[in-house]
């Protein structure tokens, strides 16, 4: 099961940095929670969105403030029921069209095949340790 969750993460990851909603709501628990670091890129700080709705609103708000955002996953760790995802995110401001760049983690927990929690993470040794797990 545990490279299925592997497979289900790069589905969704895919479909986000593509700008298709739909295919990665399909790969989240209809109840997920998403902590969403990106928030505190724009000046903010780390917000929950819960559940399909709450990961299509934050969605919105991504996409009034950037015109463009990637993420890219350069290691995945699969820890069973979890994963840790480190990569970085890239960005362009919707307004200013100013580029930024900046390390990202993803700690993701599994439950029948679906993502149900995902925490995001400016700072890859942080999701580490909330993974338990030590650089």
């Amino acid at each position: 099961m545990s490279q299925e969750n592997v497979e289900a993460f790069k589905r969704g990851l895919e479909a986000g940095n593509r700008g298709d909603v739909q295919t990665l709501l399909e790969e989240l628990d209809p109840e997920v929670e998403w902590h969403s670091a990106l928030h505190a890129l724009l000046g903010g700080e780390a917000t929950v969105f819960r559940g399909h709705d709450g990961v299509r609103e934050m969605l919105r708000d991504l996409n009034e403030a950037f015109g463009e955002i990637r993420i890219e996953i350069s290691e995945i760790r699969d820890l069973g029921d979890q994963l840790v995802a480190i990569g970085r995110i890239r960005a362009v401001g919707k307004a200013s069209g100013a580029e930024t760049e900046t390390p990202l983690a993803l700690v993701t927990e599994i439950k029948n095949g679906k993502t149900i929690s995902l925490r995001g993470y400016l700072d890859p040794a942080e999701a580490l340790e909330a993974a338990g797990l030590r650089e």
